[in-house]
């Protein structure tokens, strides 16, 4: 049987369907990257705003209407995120689903289509463990890679869903995670990016370490040892962790990200809002000045790093001097790119029951501002780099303009290029910059 997977969300979702399509190709299934002719097609979902939410249910609605008038697809499902905070509820909204699986229960997949092709669905999974079941699938022939080492999350900020839908943390052990990485380097992985909901408690609620292991560079908290054995692995020239917390920039994340050289000067550190006002109706854990420690600290070791993030606009209380004091706090914390999202209750969590009291016009000019602000901040930043020689991963042609190619660098910024003879994807070229926008970098290989 042909299957088709769709995916919305984060980096976490994208992880989740590449391991998920890969067990279900060993599992004898082939795939359909475009979904013709597919016999199954998979919804992976999200739930962190209701707008992606939108988006799954109109999708499922549409495959649904196709299914009845020409019987294509013959199974229907969703998975992920949604499926966890809807549960029954889905198959009201979407009657002709097959089965709905949370996001702990992707790998039983296998198991599931053999009940629901046997007439024994829809079926509905959506338990959680407290050691979950780890998918490790790979697509071959990439140069660039996501190893999930932390699920779920325990901070629960007044505005988000994931502790609802991901479940509390748990971190998988250091040697897994080692493994998974030697063998995506023998396969020509030359970049790993190691994915978490809060990537920087790693290791907090479980221990992930064996009593043995000891750290060359004498690391005791459990993400710079981690970081720094993943830096030992041979062929991976390239490591990048997200998402990141101030809480997590501790002395040694630091003194780490400074002393092992695969490590890229570049980390995604959401700040969600520079009023401390707004940051505290939020329940982040933070201050501005916090947040403005931490990078100074991470600064120090690592001068070059460039910091990306994301920013709410009018999440409940914010007034306009809140929204002036976010604007000033991007420019001077001064990032490379900012996702800026506009706030939209989520079910069951505490923001929910307060008052949506921000206009959506006034969350619209918000956004547009912000919008308008980091392309303005990122077009200086990039013209200081007109006339440097930077590395970077060669990924292959460009999508826009397949006649030139396009890489990565460092702080993972798209660098465009003319290729020369020899040129293959996963190469380390330097390329000077000779023209820049906002969120883009052009130059010539030397």
């Amino acid at each position: 049987m042909i299957f088709h997977l769709h995916t919305y969300g984060c980096q976490m979702n994208q992880r989740d369907s590449e391991a998920l399509a890969e067990q279900l190709i060993k599992a004898g299934y082939q795939r359909s990257i475009t979904g013709e002719s597919a016999d199954i097609v998979i919804v992976n979902s999200c739930s962190v705003r209701g707008k992606a939410e939108d988006k799954a249910l109109g999708k499922l609605a549409m495959l649904a209407a196709n299914r009845r008038s020409t019987g294509s697809p013959v199974y229907l499902g969703v998975v992920g995120c949604m499926v966890q905070r809807m549960q029954k509820q889905l198959f009201d909204r979407v009657p002709a689903l097959d089965f709905a699986v949370g996001p702990q229960r992707i790998h039983r997949l296998p198991a599931i289509l053999d009940q629901v092709i046997a007439g024994q669905g829809p079926v509905l999974d959506v338990s959680l463990s407290d050691n979950p079941e780890m998918l490790t699938g790979h697509q071959s022939g990439t140069i660039s890679a996501f190893v999930t080492i932390l699920l779920g999350c325990n901070r629960r900020c007044a505005y988000c869903i994931v502790p609802t839908v991901r479940g509390p943390e748990w971190s998988r052990p250091a040697s897994g995670i080692l493994e998974e990485i030697r063998i995506l380097s023998a396969a020509g992985v030359r970049e790993v990016t190691l994915l978490g909901q809060s990537v920087m408690s790693y290791g907090r609620s479980n221990p992930v370490w064996s009593g043995t292991d000891q750290s060359p560079l004498g690391f005791t908290e459990p993400l710079p040892r981690l970081l720094e054995a993943v830096c030992g692995i041979p062929s991976i020239v390239r490591l990048r962790f997200t998402s990141g917390h101030p809480s997590g920039c501790t002395e040694e994340l630091a003194r780490v990200m400074g002393a092992c050289a695969p490590l890229c000067e570049h980390l995604h550190l959401p700040v969600q809002s520079g009023s401390d006002a707004v940051l505290h109706r939020m329940r982040r854990g933070y201050s501005s000045d916090d947040y403005r420690r931490a990078v100074e600290r991470l600064r120090r070791s690592v001068p070059a790093l460039s910091l990306t993030t994301d920013v709410i606009v009018g999440f409940p209380g914010e007034t306009n001097d809140d929204f002036e004091q976010t604007r000033s706090f991007l420019d001077e914390i001064g990032f490379d790119n900012a996702f800026i999202f506009k706030y939209s209750p989520r079910p069951g969590t505490p923001a929910a029951s307060w008052e949506d009291d921000v206009p959506e016009t006034e969350k619209n000019r918000r956004n547009q501002v912000l919008l308008e602000d980091q392309d303005r901040r990122g077009l200086q930043r990039h013209q200081n780099r007109i006339g440097c020689d930077m590395e970077i991963l060669v990924e292959g042609p460009s999508l826009r303009d397949p006649t030139r190619w396009a890489g990565r660098t460092r702080s993972n910024i798209v660098t465009i290029f003319d290729p020369r003879p020899g040129l293959f994807p996963g190469s380390l070229v330097t390329v000077r910059i000779d023209r820049v926008r906002p969120q883009t970098l052009y130059g010539t290989i030397r």
